[in-house]
């Protein structure tokens, strides 16, 4: 087992999976289980996590996200939607345009970190047509997907990206 340290600089975006390799269940819960441990606005939860595993939904959610092929092709996608106005009942206007938002995103970051402490790849997709989303998994009313994070067996291992210098993202007071 990695610790959290190695977790991190191990994950990559992994856009070509082992098709013929399914994500384990016990693997797939521990992620969901994960997720669910994230920190939120006042821990409202204000956020759902719809777990795709059907190839036609998959293969539709691809479209929805602008033929970004690797959706289809990854054996499961995780997407997290806001609940905006679950949130905005304690918090008000920044409740429902930012901590709702916020506490999605960050059951994803989880969610992502825990994929690759399972021994599995994933991308994290922000470039999709929400209303084609929506409509694609039926969501509920108030349901904005924000991130589709894909999920399967690595099929590549890509080269590190430079990161940007410390100096160059940290400010000191």
């Amino acid at each position: 087992m990695w610790d959290f340290f190695q977790t991190v600089h191990h994950r990559h975006s992994i856009r070509r999976y082992q098709t013929d390799m399914p994500v384990e269940e016990a693997k797939l819960h521990a992620v969901l289980e994960t997720a669910v441990a994230a920190p939120s606005a006042g821990d409202l939860q204000s956020y759902c996590i719809v777990t795709v595993r059907e190839p036609l939904l998959r293969q539709a959610l691809s479209k929805a996200a602008y033929d970004q092929e690797f959706i289809a092709d990854a054996p499961v996608s995780l997407v997290f939607c806001a609940h905006n106005e679950r949130c905005a009942e304690q918090y008000g206007e920044r409740g429902r345009t930012l901590y709702a938002i916020q506490d999605a995103t960050i059951a994803a970051a989880y969610a992502q970190l825990a994929v690759v402490a399972a021994g599995l790849g994933s991308t994290w997709v922000g470039f999709f047509d929400e209303q084609a989303v929506r409509d694609t998994l039926a969501l509920e009313p108030g349901s904005h997907p924000v991130a589709i994070l894909c999920i399967g067996y690595a099929a590549e291992l890509p080269q590190e990206t430079p990161r940007k210098r410390l100096d160059d993202v940290v400010k000191w007071r």
